[in-house]
């Protein structure tokens, strides 16, 4: 069996960040870590009910790379792009989002998988979150409304 466990995010304010999603998403801090040697500092949010989790890392120096401002424009940087959440309300998760601090990037509105409503927006350092409200994993269409 192989399953997504956790999806690590570099920040620059770990503490602000943590607190950020653990507010806006009700996610549950465990212990902090990391690798003193380093100067790596960790913090894990885990999901209370589900169990997928947000691995916020801060090493000194880290640097983001530049921030775009649409997602089309975000995908002109290779690596890892964004989080996406499959949610049932996706207007709610987006008013629950942008209220907590987070930036609109795309309201919410119909993805290009037929009967599925999508949204992006961008966490306090402009980290894109992406939310949908497919019923099934990837490749399953929506139902229509």
């Amino acid at each position: 069996m192989t399953a997504l466990d956790h999806v690590g995010l570099s920040v620059s304010d770990l503490d602000a960040q943590a607190e950020w999603y653990a507010g806006a998403l009700g996610l549950k801090p465990l212990e902090p870590g990391g690798i003193p040697a380093v100067g790596l500092r960790v913090v894990f949010l885990v999901d209370p009910d589900d169990g997928w989790a947000i691995e916020l890392l801060h090493r000194p120096g880290s640097q983001h790379p530049p921030l775009a401002t649409s997602a089309p424009e975000h995908v002109l940087t290779q690596g890892y792009g964004h989080i996406c959440l499959r949610v049932d309300d996706v207007d709610e998760l987006y008013d629950r989002l942008v209220s907590a601090g987070a930036s609109s990037i795309m309201p919410p509105g119909e993805s290009p998988v037929s009967g599925v409503r999508m949204a992006f927006v961008a966490d306090p350092e402009g980290n894109f979150i992406e939310m949908l409200d497919r019923p099934g994993p990837p490749g399953t269409p929506g139902s229509a409304s």
